[in-house]
């Protein structure tokens, strides 16, 4: 009995055999799947899927990507479709720099931003390091309106961080003791996790247990506490081996789990049991 913590299923990528997603994911073990808005849209239509099926249920906000199209307020908006007993948490929210107008300015001319020396592609650094700051501030204070959300509603939080950890840190510290989040797609080192886990909130761990370069997630994942992580698959994303490179469903949350099993040399019942458990404490699953 498996419940995949992270999946998409809003997305195109499952609109022409949804059925047999579900039918997949029950026969692998995975009997409860939370899917996550990543927009006002796309949280609407996570609403809809767990409203129509018993063993989906929805975690509502605007992802740190969305940031520059999101509307101003989007506690109104999550506010109102919180009100479904189908919503068990906020999310997913955070911050994202690894596309700041910056780097991708710097991707573009392939040169390193702070390599120019030209004053035209001076001007162009300066430009991009304004965009950069007005990128950050926006993600920012939706990342802070649903926090707010959180706190106000009794929910926990899933969290999207990329390239931005002190940053992410910084800004969850005053909600310390009114919420928790859980780290979602964790990849950082054992440090970071422990750093988490002090602040008592929580790690997940995807099919980047099973890749051949994941080796440092893997150990992270043997390591810590079994009652301090949960699993997912970040579907469609993320296909665990040996499905690399197809898409990625939560009939695959059973491989996240065995792998993690087999690193800390334990029964896959026991990994089953353990982020079970966790994952109905972290949820609020007795809503609905």
């Amino acid at each position: 009995m498996l419940i995949e913590t992270h999946a998409h299923l809003d997305y195109l990528d499952f609109a022409n055999d949804f059925d047999d997603v579900l039918r997949r994911a029950n026969e692998a073990g995975v009997t409860r799947i939370i899917t996550i808005g990543t927009s006002i849209e796309s949280s609407r239509r996570a609403v809809d899927l767990a409203e129509r099926y018993s063993n989906i249920y929805a975690v509502i906000g605007v992802h740190p990507m969305y940031a520059e199209k999101a509307q101003d307020d989007v506690m109104t908006p999550l506010r109102e479709l919180a009100n479904s007993p189908r919503v068990v948490a906020i999310g997913e929210t955070g911050l994202d720099y690894h596309h700041l107008p910056s780097v991708q300015a710097a991707k573009e001319k392939n040169v390193q931003v702070f390599a120019r020396a030209l004053q035209g592609e001076v001007e162009e650094e300066i430009e991009a390091n304004i965009q950069d700051g007005a990128y950050k501030s926006r993600q920012a204070s939706l990342f802070q309106q649903q926090l707010d959300l959180a706190a106000e509603l009794r929910f926990n939080v899933v969290i999207h961080q990329r390239d931005t950890w002190d940053d992410t840190l910084e800004i969850m510290k005053p909600y310390t003791g009114k919420l928790r989040g859980v780290f979602h797609c964790f990849g950082g080192t054992l440090e970071q996790a422990n750093e988490v886990l002090d602040l008592d909130h929580l790690v997940s761990f995807t099919g980047i247990v099973t890749f051949k370069n994941g080796a440092n997630v893997r150990e992270v994942a043997a390591k810590v506490p079994v009652w301090k992580f949960m699993v997912e698959t970040d579907c469609p994303y993320l296909a665990p081996v040996p499905f690399r490179g197809k898409r990625c469903e939560p009939a695959h949350t059973r491989i996240v789990a065995e792998t993690i099993a087999a690193a800390r040399g334990v029964p896959l019942q026991e990994i089953a049991e353990a982020t079970t458990e966790t994952a109905e404490n972290f949820f609020r699953f007795n809503r609905s």
